[in-house]
């Protein structure tokens, strides 16, 4: 769940962030910020 979160905060953030970005760039991001989760799944332990 923390890990959800983290991914969650992060597309919030982006949006945010970058009101103006295109939609595939958002697309991107989201895919990104998930390998980027995996990682952290897989060397954190969380």
């Amino acid at each position: 769940m923390k890990i959800y979160i983290i991914w969650l905060l992060g597309v919030i953030i982006w949006n945010f962030g970058v009101p103006n970005a295109a939609p595939l760039e958002d697309v991107v991001v989201a895919v990104v910020l998930s390998l980027l989760t995996q990682v952290m799944k897989k060397y954190l332990k969380l």
